[in-house]
């Protein structure tokens, strides 16, 4: 009898083990991009968004309930902690916020092991913070500001998970970040770059997903598009990979107004990206422009674009999936991300 049950268990294991070793040159990645909806993320973003959040403030109770809500969906994911046995936060010290009395806060990252490089990292990060509630009771949703990147990232790491479970992982290990304190100076990204989880030193590029959800007044009835920044800032591959993803699957018009080193809103310096830059990490940041809402209490789910988020969000998943399953690690062609003037 015993020996039976072995028999017939056998095939049962092998076509198990085959399904969890499956040649990641094998999968579509168009079809895991699908995955990342547009329905799903406004289900996200109306809750993330939402008033019970209260704008998020950095160390106050609804950006406390907005690391929760991150924790969980990377929980339902079944996408383990970095710091392992269920810890999804990392406490950013109040001693990291230079100006104003900041209660402690955390940033939340998730992490998946990769298959054949497990000891090389791509991020893909996003603030989850916006700046609260003003003195007369109104609250700043921040849905696009940075609601719309949170909820991709959210979405991103969703598509991964999916090519898990059907036996494709990242060679490459992925990092999702969502970190706080952006709008206090990007502090919880200085935080983790200054105390990394995962050594900076194999940390392949960050993705950094900040505004994706809008469409700014130059772009109005035109082609869907979005702003790449930094991406040949360190690593001329990068962008070059960028540039074939996109033209291989999206076909989505990529800006580089913002990317010119005379261009006075400097915004390659104004979000989380930046720190990764300037440790010699090759970035990218996706970015829809600014427009009327911006920083206002009128920045609300209802007024995102959700089917060009969607777009945006499958571009942002595509590139990940290239740096992660590549033979080679991006080559850093320049010795030192420009410095903030």
């Amino acid at each position: 009898m015993i020996k039976k049950m072995i028999v017939f268990a056998l095939p049962a294991i092998l076509i198990a083990c085959s399904a969890g070793n499956k040649k990641i040159e094998n999968a579509d990645p168009m079809e895991y991009a699908k995955t990342i909806t547009a329905q799903e993320l406004k289900d996200h973003l109306y809750i993330f968004a939402s008033d019970e959040f209260e704008g998020r403030e950095t160390g106050e109770p609804g950006q406390k309930k907005a690391a929760e809500y991150l924790k969980k969906e990377y929980q339902d994911l079944k996408i383990p902690a970095a710091k392992g046995n269920d810890n999804y936060y990392q406490d950013v010290p109040t001693s990291y916020f230079k100006k104003g009395k900041v209660k402690p806060t955390e940033n939340v990252v998730a992490f998946m092991k990769g298959s054949e490089k497990p000891e090389e990292y791509v991020v893909i990060s996003s603030h989850y913070d916006h700046v609260g509630v003003d003195d007369q009771g109104n609250v700043y949703n921040g849905a696009d500001d940075d609601g719309s990147g949170t909820v991709g990232v959210l979405e991103i790491a969703e598509a991964f998970a999916k090519a898990k479970r059907d036996g494709y992982t990242p060679k490459r290990s992925i990092i999702f970040l969502n970190v706080t304190g952006e709008e206090k100076g990007l502090v919880g990204s200085k935080y983790y770059t200054d105390n990394p989880i995962f050594p900076l030193e194999n940390t392949v590029a960050d993705l950094n997903i900040d505004m994706i959800g809008r469409i700014d007044p130059d772009h109005e009835g035109k082609d869907p598009y979005i702003y790449l920044i930094g991406s040949d800032k360190l690593s001329k591959e990068l962008h070059n990979l960028s540039e074939e993803v996109n033209k291989k699957y999206m076909n989505i018009d990529l800006d580089y107004k913002y990317n010119d080193e005379n261009d006075p809103n400097r915004f390659y310096y104004r979000s989380d990206h930046y720190n990764f830059a300037k440790n010699n990490i090759p970035i990218i940041f996706y970015f829809n422009g600014t427009h009327a809402d911006y920083h206002k209490m009128t920045d609300t789910p209802d007024k995102i674009e959700y089917d060009l988020m969607a777009k945006r969000a499958q571009l942002v998943f595509l590139t990940a999936w290239e740096i992660a399953n590549r033979e080679a690690r991006l080559v850093v062609d320049k010795a030192e991300a420009p410095e903030a003037k």
